[in-house]
């Protein structure tokens, strides 16, 4: 099977050939993407990562034999153009988790609420983050990258990937934490209340 640097040195001389890059790596863009901007815009920002790709086909450093940093990076960079349709996506998942869901005995309904309350004050934090840290570690969680690759799709060095990923990292241990305390509280007060039996 041939490298990515092998597809692209190809393509340089015969166009047909970066299609087979396309067809490698296509699928992994759109999901990453469709996670960062939602369904309606992935598939631009796949169209317009794979268009840059081949308009700076010249630029691609051949020695490195894996290009999805490279295509990452360029979506990346695309998707911040997309952010205000992040923003109204992570928007969307905090509302749904605070609107009040119906009461139901139910463990599987009381299951989803739970699910739902953690994924809206998980897009919240991930809201809170600066652009830079939640789009690091959305490479790494989504993306899949090393911190390498990540340093690679941000154009920026590995010691400064870890220190991203390490703020964005305490910022979701202290939403979590948060989480967890108010259990707690919220466990302490219904036992406050409850008549002891003497």
């Amino acid at each position: 099977m041939s490298t990515d640097n092998d597809i692209i040195r190809r393509s340089r001389d015969s166009p047909a050939a970066f299609g087979e890059l396309y067809d490698r790596h296509a699928s992994v863009i759109y999901r990453y993407a469709a996670r960062r901007a939602g369904d309606f815009a992935a598939d631009d920002v796949t169209s317009e990562t794979f268009l840059v790709a081949w308009e700076q086909l010249g630029t691609y450093d051949l020695d490195r034999e894996d290009a999805r940093p490279w295509l990452f990076g360029i979506a990346t960079n695309l998707l911040r153009r997309h952010h205000r349709a992040e923003a109204k996506v992570l928007k969307a998942a905090a509302k749904a988790a605070s609107d009040e869901a119906v009461a139901d005995d139910s463990d599987r309904i009381a299951d989803r609420v739970d699910a739902k309350v953690a994924t809206g004050r998980l897009a919240r934090t991930l809201k809170g983050m600066t652009a830079v840290d939640r789009e690091t570690l959305l490479l790494y969680a989504w993306a899949d990258l090393t911190y390498e690759g990540i340093a690679l799709a941000m154009q920026v060095p590995v010691g400064t990937v870890r220190s991203r990923l390490n703020r964005a990292r305490r910022a979701m241990r202290a939403q979590l934490n948060l989480e967890q305390l108010d259990e707690t509280e919220n466990d302490h007060g219904r036992f406050a209340a409850a008549p002891r039996n003497a």
